[in-house]
């Protein structure tokens, strides 16, 4: 079942960021479709949080895009490379957002050993948010777009995590965000080898 709108109109985005784990992670470009289970998200908290790109309700180009009704997709480019692919969520103006971190592999492995010009699977392949939107095929032109599909959707396939297995700590990259680079707003699911090291992309 793709996730509704109302799972990302919530205001509490640190909660939707543990929910996303387990989700699954689909695109569906020229009718190639590949898709992975969330195992790592961030959560960032609009303009009261000083890692999140919409501090004190910055607004440009780039970051209107976090303003939206929650369910579109926010991607922006990190060191001029890396597609990083993030969720809006909350209503219109309020601009939280969570990063999607890494995914497990499910469907389209051999599209995406292509799209990362490899040759054999391990957890390089979608371990880190750059890693994974190449991945996935997914570009800074894909901001904006719903995720309601048909192009880029999340999915509720009936993966339960019991609490004990979702680990909470720092987010990373974000030193310049003073008292709140120390916040536990990063999640991921416990023994997952395709979690990222907390470093790379």
């Amino acid at each position: 079942m793709i996730l509704p709108q109302s799972f990302y109109t919530r205001k509490n985005v640190v909660q939707i960021a543990k929910q996303l784990l387990g989700k699954v992670l689909v695109t569906e470009f020229g009718g190639i479709k590949t898709s992975g289970i969330i195992v790592e998200t961030e959560a960032y908290e609009g303009a009261s949080d000083k890692a999140s790109h919409a501090f004190g309700n910055r607004r440009t180009n780039r970051t209107e895009t976090m303003y939206n009704k929650g369910g579109v997709a926010y991607v922006y480019l990190c060191y001029g490379i890396h597609h990083l692919f993030n969720v809006v969520t909350n209503i219109k103006d309020i601009p939280h957002a969570v990063l999607i971190r890494a995914i497990e592999p499910m469907e389209g492995i051999e599209t995406m050993l292509q799209r990362r010009k490899k040759e054999k699977l391990d957890r390089t392949l979608t371990s880190g948010p750059g890693a994974l939107s190449q991945a996935l095929g997914i570009h800074t032109r894909h901001t904006g777009y719903s995720l309601s599909g048909p192009e880029v959707y999340i999915e509720d396939r009936g993966i339960k995590l019991p609490s004990k297995d979702i680990i909470a700590t720092t987010r990373v990259g974000v030193a310049y965000a003073a008292e709140d680079a120390y916040l536990p707003y990063r999640f991921s699911i416990k023994g997952n080898v395709y979690v990222s090291k907390g470093k790379g992309l």
